[in-house]
Formats: C-alpha cells, structure tokens, sequence
C-alpha cells in the first residue's frame, strides 16, 4: 500500500536536526547546518508533481482529517506493507549474525562471536622514526609522521607477491583542535597548535600485515609508509591547470598546488589508486568579507565561504589561507586527488576535469568494453549528483597510461524525474544526464553551458551545475557501483533545510521535508550514456514512523537506520551503509541490507561506535570488516581539559579517533 507523503510543516525550529554535536558541525564543516544553503538558484524539484501527489489524497486517504508535517512527529500509524516480506527465506549470507541492537555506550559494540582489535590510532607512529604519542608533547614534526586526525575513508590494497601484506590507506578528513590540546583557545590556536593541524590532515598509507589466525592488522614501519599533509606538493591536471583561476602567489605556474585537506570518502580504482574527495575545504580560509570583487565573491558565496566558518584559523601562520591576500588559493581545493600508494615517492594529482565541488568521495565503474566511469555526489544541502566517464580505456597493468584516465573524458550532472506521486514506498522515476564539458585526450576542452569556459566550468562546477538545470538533493554523499550488477547506490544524508522558510519542498526523489533521517537512492545506469532509471532502496528512519521504507521489507523486522553516510559491498553482494548523526538517540553504527529477493531491505546492524562518533570507512571483506571511528566524544561542553570519551584505550585517557578491525571468532566468513 502506497504511504502518501504529508506535505506541510509544523513543530518547531529544531525539528529534524541530526545528533551530530554542534561542535563537530564548527571544525568539520564550519556550521553548514547552522547556514543557508549555497545554491540559490531556482532549479526545478518536481513541483508539479508534489501538487499532484497532494491533490489525490483525498482518494487514496479520504478520512484523513488534518495533513501533519513528515519531518515532524507523524500522526500517521505505522503502516504494514501489504507485499512486504517476513522472515521465512533464512538469513543471507553475509548477514547471519546477532544485530547490535541501538545504545550509547562508549564502547564499539560488535556481534556476539565477534572479536575487535584497534589497528592504528590518531598519534600513532607512520614513518621511520617517529616518536612514540604523547598527548602533552606534541609537534608538527611528529605528526607529519604519525597517523593524523579523525579518519574517514579506509581503503585496502593488497601488496602483489607478499601474502598477508597490505597498504591500509587512510584520509584524515578534518582537526578538532579543542579535543587535541589542553587549554585550547577557540578560533586562537598558537602557531605550534596550527602546525600540528597542518600535519594532522590529509592521507596516510601505511602498510599492514595479516594474521593467518585471526582478522588482526599490525603496522609495519618501513620505507612504503607516507604521510601526505596539508604542504604535500600535488600536481593539477586538466583544464583548470595553468590558467588564472587557478595561480597564485607562490605558483605562478598555476599547477602545483601545495596540500589537500578535507578528506571525507574516497574509493579504489581499479589500476590499485586511491582517490580521495576534499569536502568542507572553504571551512578553512578567512578574509571573504574583505573580497571586493563582485564576480570573485558571488563565486565564493555559491560554495559556501563564509567570515565566521574558520574555525581552524590557519591564515594567522599561512597567509595563502587569507582570501584577502591570496584569492586564488581557494579555488585550488576541492577536487578529486588521486595517490598512488605503490610509490611514496610519487606526486599525486589533483583532477579537475571531475568538477571542483564538495566531493565526498568518488568511484569507478568498468564497462564491458573498458570504459570508465566515476560517480561523484557533492556533500551539502540541495547540491548535485555527478559522473565522469572517461575517453580513455582501461589497460591491465599499465599504471601511467590509467593514472590518466581522470584527464580525459566528460563530465555529468543529473537531473531526475517521475511521472508518480511522491510517497515514500512507491518511489522511482527516470533520469538524465546534463553535459558539462568535455575533455580531448590533447588536453583541449570545450564548454557545454553558454557563457562559461571550460576552465571555468572545472573550477566554478557548481554554477554550471545551476545552468545545466540539476537537481537539488538531500546531501549527496558516498556514492558506489555494484561490482556485479553495475547498479549505482547513493546515501542521502539528511536536510534539515528542505520545505522550511521558502527552501525547495517535496519531490519525488528527495521525498520528506525537514528531512532528519535520509535515504539511499539505487540508480540503474547507462554507465557510459545520459539516460539512467531509478528508485529508492531505503527511506531511513524510526520504522514505528509511517514516514519510513525498508525496500518492503517487513518493518518490524529491521534495525533502525538513520543519516546514511558511506557505502560498501560484501562479497555476497550485500549493501553495508554506515551512519553520521543518527537522529535516532542511538551511536552511529554499521548496517548490512539485502538488495535482492524476498528480503530485499532487510536492514541488520552489525556494530556501534562510541559516543559522539562517526563510522566511517567502511571495507567489508569475506573474513574481516574495517571501520575508522571519526571524532568520538567529540561533544559540547566538552574538551581535551574534560573529556566525553576515552575510547579506545579506557582510563582516564584522551579519546582518539582510530581504524579498527573485527571478525568472527575462528576467523570464519564475516555474517556466515
């Protein structure tokens, strides 16, 4: 039975926000939530088709007397699903384990007959030489060896002819300075302080050894391990390289560019490179107020900067993070960086024909005939879903020729469409592909949106985007292919902002207002053409609510799942999700869901974190699962000098963002 969505707001200002602390909204993303949106533009959202969805309820729901707002408490009872699946096919494998059930523990909770085991924390030596952490003692120095600050992404590459060998690599996605020093000073770091930031950000590989007994990961320190920080020399490719947007006053090349930092997901190509997406970048520059420039300041407005955002304060030691003094340096992050990890010596890349955007991550997708193509969501409030699809094929074993595959090719915005009424369990549509611009394998690109150049769509791709006609959606994060069926799964954090004060309402693919819980979006692609299907596998949230949606699977029998943020694959084929801001009054977690047959949505929580943390990560092996746990204990009214947390070494000690790895007692197949 269709649940037709309620379509006006009630209930206070609050309503629908996540449980993400406002602190970790200040240093991860300048207070994004806090903020207006950046996109202005007036895009279409399925207006028509919100009317037309209110306009039949009076048939599908005629004794409903009063439409309460969904995003708010729902007045609506929990709906069964008349075609909903029970438990009578057996779990699936893969997802036969205890699900941990919702808490607050300090504690990463796992399944019974599981074990865990921390592979490396924040301070942790990386390098040769790097001393051991001390909380007290630290320095710029040390961390530039050590394993920086809140990790996000993981990755795991084996190292070929070496049994049981890895490169584990890891982005550092952002510092929380008042959970790293005593006495910290808001937005008045020491120069010290700041340079320990700088060291703190950016990317670790760093090579592991296995266990022929158990899931365990053990550092090894050797000359593979490198640290890549906020002043790693990167190269920029593609048509932003070299032209004016993009110099500056210590390149005037305009193509080395010095650090990476916001560092959210990422993904592992097939040629055995790591890419990484900068998010949050403007969170770390000041001076837009002093921008005179009308054209340099609506650009920057479009992308978020803001006076009050910096609460890291670099440009006080770094004058290339002052907007004022150095305006170009701003629109030399936010692109897709790739490393190589094979080789700690190489320079890695920058890519600007994927757009300058909000990346959290991106991933690839092989065709039959070796075309590649890389899906990208940009991670803020009303913001837009990308492709690239590349004009150079993949070569097995030819490293140079596929680190170029990035350079050539073109890129995708979409827009989405459906003729059905919105409603949360009856979602799907079709959708296209809009042309950006286009890259030719001599590096000549060319424009598809009137009135912009190429360089200009590479490095202002928001504002293309805007033009193109894209739609605004809830907070596209990670977003992944199937590695066997090819299918595109995107998680829809959340948006508090949708309906309220005149923002973009209801459509059919972003179907709640306020929406505090988020949904994952499955999209079947014309990988390398403009034309895709799609519908909804989840609309997350409390199941009790009418205003949720578990693949029809029967909701009394899943684990609530709120705010999706990263996504992955069992070698069963099962989607695992894990969570950031769970608006549920629980830890975030890691989820496992079945995309196919009659338990189709079934949705099993397989961990927890502890408290004030993030999961991030995540890799699903057949014997292993690694998590990064991102800023636990990282909570108001709390700090290094009165801590919230001490996971994960228990005490009195400070909490330290770490990589852990679990797996099943006898080291059997994960949920077997």
């Amino acid at each position: 039975m269709r649940i037709p969505l309620q379509l006006f707001t009630i209930g206070g200002a609050d309503v629908g926000r996540s449980a993400r602390s406002r602190t970790t909204c200040k240093y991860k993303c300048g207070e994004a939530c806090w903020h207006e949106p950046g996109n202005k533009s007036d895009n279409p959202y399925f207006r028509d088709v919100a009317r037309t969805a209110l306009s039949r309820r009076t048939v599908l729901r005629g004794t409903v007397g009063a439409v309460v707002a969904v995003g708010a408490t729902s007045m609506l009872a929990a709906c069964g699903d008349d075609g909903g699946s029970t438990a009578s096919s057996g779990p699936l494998e893969g997802m036969r384990f205890d699900p941990v059930m919702p808490n607050t523990d300090d504690a990463l909770r796992i399944p019974k007959g599981y074990q865990q085991k921390v592979v490396i924390r924040w301070g942790d030596p990386v390098l040769p030489g790097a001393p051991e952490f001390n909380f007290d003692e630290q320095t710029p120095e040390a961390q530039a060896k050590q394993f920086g600050f809140n990790n996000d992404f993981a990755g795991l590459i084996p190292i070929a002819g070496e049994k049981d060998k890895y490169y584990l690599v890891v982005n550092q996605e952002y510092t929380t300075e008042q959970f790293m020093f005593r006495g910290y000073k808001e937005k008045e770091p020491t120069e010290q302080q700041a340079r320990i930031s700088m060291a703190a950000h950016g990317i670790t590989v760093l090579e592991v050894a296995g266990s022929s007994k158990d899931g365990s990961l053990t550092p090894v320190i050797g000359p593979r391990n490198r640290r890549i920080t906020a002043d790693t020399p990167f190269r920029l490719t593609g048509p932003a390289a070299g032209t004016d947007l993009v110099k500056s006053k210590a390149d005037t090349a305009g193509t080395t560019i010095h650090g990476t930092i916001a560092n959210c997901s990422g993904g592992i190509t097939p040629w055995g490179t790591m890419l990484s997406g900068e998010e949050n970048f403007p969170d770390y520059f000041s001076g837009f107020g002093k921008v005179t420039d009308k054209t340099a300041s609506e650009r920057l407005d479009r992308y978020g900067f803001e006076d009050d955002a910096d609460y890291h304060q670099w440009s006080r030691y770094e004058s290339r993070f002052d907007l004022d003094k150095d305006p170009n340096e701003a629109n030399r992050f936010g692109y897709v960086v790739e490393v190589d990890p094979t080789d700690p010596k190489s320079t890695p890349l920058k890519h600007s024909a994927l757009g300058r955007l909000k990346h959290e991550s991106a991933n690839i997708h092989v065709t039959a005939d070796g075309t590649v193509v890389a899906y990208t969501g940009d991670d803020e409030r009303f913001e837009y879903i990308y492709k690239f699809v590349s004009s150079r094929k993949i070569k097995d074993g030819d490293l140079r020729h596929n680190m170029g595959i990035l350079t050539e090719g073109t890129l995708y915005v979409a827009e989405f469409s459906s003729e059905k009424p919105v409603s949360v369990d009856d979602a799907a549509g079709s959708g296209r592909w809009h042309k950006l611009m286009t890259v030719a394998s001599d590096g000549s690109a060319t424009s598809h949106i009137k009135g912009m150049t190429a360089a200009e769509v590479a490095v202002f791709t928001r504002l293309a985007a805007d033009k193109a006609g894209a739609t605004k959606m809830d907070r596209p994060e990670d977003i992944e292919p199937h590695p066997t069926n090819g299918k595109v799964y995107c998680a829809l954090t959340n948006n508090t902002k949708r309906g309220v004060d005149g923002k973009p309402g209801p459509d059919a693919v972003n179907p709640r207002n306020e929406n505090k819980n988020g949904q994952i979006l499955e999209m079947t692609d014309d990988h390398a053409g403009e034309t895709f299907t799609w519908d909804l596998l989840l609309v997350c949230g409390d199941p009790n609510e009418a205003d949720t949606y578990y693949g029809g699977f029967d909701k009394t029998q899943v684990s609530p799942i709120s705010c999706p943020d990263n996504v992955a694959f069992d070698p069963h084929g099962n989607l695992w999700i894990s969570t950031d801001g769970n608006a549920l009054d629980s830890n975030d977690g890691l989820f496992a869901v079945a995309l196919e047959g009659d338990r189709r949505g079934e949705t099993k929580q397989f961990l927890t974190v502890p408290r004030a943390a993030e999961t991030c990560g995540p890799i699903i092996g057949d014997k292993r699962v690694i998590v990064c746990v991102q800023h636990p204990g990282e909570e108001d009214d709390h700090s290094a000098d009165k801590p919230f947390s001490h996971w994960p070494d228990g005490g009195d000690s400070q909490p330290r963002p770490a990589v852990v790895a679990v797996w099943r007692d006898g080291y059997g197949p994960i949920g077997g």
